[in-house]
């Protein structure tokens, strides 16, 4: 297994072990955020539970963060390098192609500090622009 994903791993605190290497070398091959179900297709003789414990390992650990693009089933995508989930900082748009299903983060469009009413207290934002990305543009 690469050495790269264990460090990677081991630096979010969270143990390597070859399911989770597995899954994080998956998560880096993709270009857009995945669900469960998807992953699923890569390793189809593992558990569902097993991949659902991982992808909640990681989100804990701030290694992924999920993303609700309105089709019923969260996605998946590998925070950015130095990304720590923290609300005020780390906030992106993504964008969900309406012709393809596939959800993009788009780090470099950071979604402005948002001021809340006195006693407001966000635990979570996110935003989503949907319509119809690059490749199925044209």
């Amino acid at each position: 297994m690469d050495q790269k994903f264990e460090g990677i791993l081991q630096l979010k605190k969270i143990r390597p072990t070859a399911m989770r290497l597995l899954v994080l070398e998956q998560l880096s091959a993709q270009k857009s955020a995945i669900s469960l179900s998807d992953l699923e297709h890569f390793f189809e003789k593992s558990d569902r539970v097993t991949l659902y414990r991982t992808l909640k390992t990681f989100r804990q650990k701030g290694l992924v963060h999920t993303i609700d693009d309105g089709s019923g089933a969260p996605k998946y995508a590998l925070c950015e390098e130095g990304c720590s989930c923290v609300l005020d900082k780390d906030l992106h748009v993504h964008f969900h192609c309406k012709v393809c299903t596939e959800t993009f983060c788009l780090t470099d469009f950071r979604i402005p500090e948002i001021s809340l009413p006195v006693a407001f207290k966000a635990d979570e934002a996110s935003l989503v622009v949907k319509g119809v990305c690059s490749s199925c543009s044209g």
